[in-house]
């Protein structure tokens, strides 16, 4: 069994590590970060009531309850921290818990809410282990998350590329998985622009997951950061992903998802979001798209609501009176600005011949005098011809212009 001289973690001898991450509240939260799988809501209330080295202390002893018991017996039987937090300083990886000035109380605290109230396995992470020079505290505190499928189309990256590069640009940080498909295309976006952004994995930050994006990881790194709740050697698992997707939920000010199968992790990200009071988004695709099938789930089903651009992603999650988006708005034409009146007259005009005033004012129930008035305007706007055989409607009648002209409004 461990050595329990110090409050049941053993402690380190202080030439091996700094006498900071001697403190045996840090240590017990390393080793339980390797001992005990995190995400459970059990493990966060335990922690609450006995704190992170009674807690220690009791899972070595077999004093806890059977499920916990069942789940550490083999991890319990060894004591792996300074090994963890020699191979982190290795790989310039640091272990955060709470109280530390880089702790992201304010993101996660929708996590301690949910917990407090038993509301699913969405509890807060008992410690985190960061590697990357932005403070994780300062990078959270304006974020939004971007995901979406693996498998993604080249629309779907395209989208994620686009929404994260305008975020970056307005001092956005955005936060993904790291994943292939549109997590990639949403990390490569915001440091095209020039910003932010973190990826919270589901495995060791010695050897980050997937290896195909050591490149991108090594640059994200520079001005971002890598999370993960596991400690350095940790092997990615499938039920990992699923646990650290509740931290993407939590952290971000709204999650927007740009493509996801029928039933996937992604999906289920967009689902804690919302029940931990995030803004959820989707990007709509194409009706023949099984990767379009998610977002138009959440959108009809899950109330995401429905993003098309850049500013409605900041008017969902942007401060009131800074983010508002302006309304989207067809492009206008010449024909569009005229008043009523002259619409009707040129509406009732034949496309292909010439007609005569009366014919125009029977066909549009315009007094004559009033269509007389009208055609000489729209022959200076360009709409109409005189002919010796009456008024023709001319080939730039509906063409966009930015003029407005004798009749434009």
């Amino acid at each position: 069994m461990t050595d329990l001289s110090v409050g049941g973690v053993a402690a380190a001898p202080a030439a091996q590590v700094d006498p900071g991450l001697a403190d045996p509240e840090r240590r017990a939260r390393a080793w339980l970060s390797r001992a005990v799988e995190p995400g459970q809501r059990m493990i966060a209330n335990l922690v609450d009531t006995h704190g992170a080295v009674e807690l220690v202390r009791r899972i070595q002893l077999g004093d806890v309850p059977m499920a916990l018991r069942r789940a550490t017996e083999l991890r319990s039987r060894v004591d792996r921290v300074d090994r963890d937090l020699a191979a982190a300083a290795e790989h310039e990886v640091r272990l955060l818990i709470p109280g530390d000035a880089e702790w992201p109380s304010l993101a996660l605290h929708p996590c301690v809410l949910a917990t407090a109230a038993g509301r699913s396995d969405l509890a807060p992470p008992v410690a985190l282990w960061v590697r990357g020079r932005g403070r994780l505290v300062d990078l959270l505190e304006r974020s939004v998350a971007v995901i979406g499928a693996r498998a993604a189309t080249a629309y779907g990256e395209h989208c994620a590329a686009e929404i994260a590069f305008g975020l970056a640009e307005r001092g956005w940080t955005v936060v993904s998985g790291g994943a292939y498909g549109i997590d990639g295309a949403a990390h490569r976006g915001a440091l095209a622009a020039g910003g932010r952004t973190v990826a919270f994995l589901a495995g060791g930050l010695d050897a980050p997951y997937p290896l195909g994006h050591t490149a991108l990881f090594r640059r994200m790194v520079e001005t971002g950061a890598l999370v993960s709740e596991w400690p350095v050697g940790a092997v990615p698992q499938r039920h990992r992903f699923l646990s650290r997707n509740r931290l993407i939920a939590a952290v971000s000010a709204g999650t927007v998802v740009v493509e996801a199968a029928g039933r996937s992790g992604t999906s289920k990200t967009a689902k804690d979001a919302s029940e931990l009071g995030r803004a959820v988004m989707a990007v709509p695709g194409p009706i023949t798209s099984a990767m379009s099938v998610g977002t138009h789930e959440l959108i009809s089903k899950h109330n995401a609501q429905l993003v098309t651009r850049l500013e409605d992603v900041l008017e969902a999650v942007g401060r009131i009176g800074d983010d508002l988006a302006p309304r989207a708005q067809a492009d206008t034409t010449a024909r569009d600005r005229l008043d009523p009146l002259a619409r009707q007259v040129l509406d009732a005009m034949p496309a292909r011949r010439a007609v005569r005033p009366e014919q125009i004012a029977l066909e549009a129930a315009v007094p004559l005098p009033e269509v007389l008035r009208m055609l000489p305007a729209l022959e200076i706007d360009g709409f109409v011809t005189r002919r010796d055989d009456g008024w023709r409607l001319c080939r730039r009648a509906a063409a966009p212009t930015r003029g407005g002209g004798a009749m434009g409004k």
